[in-house]
């Protein structure tokens, strides 16, 4: 991506509200682009809200995940996302010199592919080398324990400098240590609800608060992360410096395992690695190799229970997990971006499916039970229902749920008609019961009067 690329795709102004007004690109480019301007900015808190979750199982029963959000002010997003562009730039520069292309995958604008592709690399090769070891793996809370110094380092040795210049500095000073000031709080001040209707509200001012307002109340509501570690997630900076962080990891990691003729790829805070068996060899060389990278890379840490080993030969998956790490998850099928392999089969993952049907038999149990009738009593169409959950609805419009398992299908399956590796079996199951809620919830509709 060039800069007129990245301009094109930053031109137009969010539409969410902050503390600063709403601003396309044309009105900052000369002050964002000057580095003179950059020194001395004066960052604006980020607005921080917990994301929640809901994730499924094939149980159909479900938990809450959170995720820690901040998002940055007009002004501060844009030159966030310049510093951004410009560091990417370098670091595609030094995946290049270093051999890593195919290394780091997410937050990549290069490569033109999406995690089926990637999926369909690693269990390529894994078929191709059999018999042959499997680590996946996934670094506690990533983002919240990247180390500062280490993180300038690598900044550093991607910008080819001893130090940060000033303007790198103060970018890097505010998205380290930054502030931020609650959603919640700002719904409150403005006397909204909590919740997506008071949020919608929030976004149609011009700013969250007015100046005089912003100064009197943001000692009492502004907190500051004055940790040593960490980095928001959500800003426009945040995916290059992770990627960056990981540099010197990803380096020796690969030359490690290309060594060993193997293959390692890493998609933000999950990794998968894969070693041809060694004759006479317990695997016990790699892990350990592995670990002690780990340990020696500030701020990371594995995850035990995320941690999966699995040994792959004759077209079965073992899970051998136990052996090498505490864990209690040693399910015989490796798990990989959305895709599972048994041995024989590649299939969506159960817990994609599960999501996905859960959410659906709850929404159309919904409209049966209430038949079609809303509380405010307007007809609730199918139709929509039909687009975003059926076969029907991914040959319409942008696509659904389905129009991503006939994606999947094609890239595994190529232009085959048949289905080798079993990619849609699983949602074929369920599509009977589907179409037998769907059609009761149109013939409902169609005879109401």
């Amino acid at each position: 991506m060039n800069l007129q690329e990245w301009k094109k795709r930053n031109w137009k102004a969010k539409k969410y509200a902050h503390f600063d007004a709403r601003k396309n690109l044309s009105q900052v480019w000369y002050y964002i682009s000057d580095k003179r301007n950059i020194v001395k900015h004066g960052f604006y808190p980020f607005i921080h809200y917990t994301q929640k979750h809901r994730r499924y199982n094939c149980k159909k029963k479900s938990h809450t995940k959170e995720r820690e959000i901040a998002y940055a002010a007009h002004v501060d997003r844009y030159i966030y996302s310049y510093y951004g562009f410009m560091l990417n730039e370098l670091y595609m520069k030094e995946l290049q010199k270093q051999n890593l292309m195919d290394v780091p995958l997410a937050y990549r604008t290069d490569l033109g592919q999406n995690n089926i592709h990637f999926a369909k690399k690693a269990f390529d090769f894994i078929l191709m080398n059999e018999p042959c070891y499997v680590v996946i793996g996934d670094f506690h809370h990533f983002f919240d324990n990247l180390d500062h110094k280490y993180l300038k380092k690598q900044i550093c040795t991607v910008l080819g400098q001893k130090s940060l210049p000033d303007d790198y500095y103060a970018v890097f000073k505010n998205i380290t240590h930054y502030s931020t000031w609650e959603l919640n709080d700002l719904l409150e001040l403005n006397n909204l609800k909590k919740g997506q209707s008071g949020i919608k509200t929030l976004n149609e001012k011009e700013c969250v608060l007015s100046n005089e307002e912003f100064k009197k109340l943001k000692h009492k509501y502004v907190k500051s992360h004055n940790l040593d570690f960490g980095i928001p997630q959500g800003s426009p900076i945040s995916a290059v410096l992770s990627n960056i962080y990981m540099l010197e990891f990803d380096k020796k990691l690969n030359e490690y395992v290309q060594k060993n003729y193997g293959k390692y790829m890493r998609y933000c805070d999950d990794f998968v690695v894969i070693f041809p068996e060694k004759k006479g060899s317990d695997f016990c060389e790699e892990i350990n190799f592995i670990r002690n990278l780990v340990k020696e890379t500030d701020g990371l840490e594995l995850q035990d229970e995320k941690t999966q080993i699995y040994l792959y030969e004759n077209e079965m998956v073992q899970n051998i997990s136990s052996t090498y790490v505490k864990t209690t998850n040693v399910k015989n099928t490796i798990d990989y971006l959305g895709f599972s392999f048994d041995g024989r089969e590649i299939t969506i993952r159960d817990k994609t499916i599960s999501k996905y049907y859960y959410r659906m038999y709850r929404k159309a149990k919904h409209i049966v039970a209430s038949k079609g009738i809303t509380k405010n009593n307007h007809r609730i169409s199918s139709i929509n229902l039909y687009l975003k959950y059926s076969e029907k609805g991914a040959k319409i419009g942008k696509g659904n749920f389905f129009k991503y398992v006939q994606r999947a299908d094609k890239i595994f399956n190529g232009e085959s008609d048949k289905d080798e590796w079993g990619i849609t079996k699983k949602t074929k199951r369920h599509m009977v019961k589907i179409r037998r809620i769907l059609n009761k919830i149109e013939e409902d509709n169609s005879t109401t009067p």
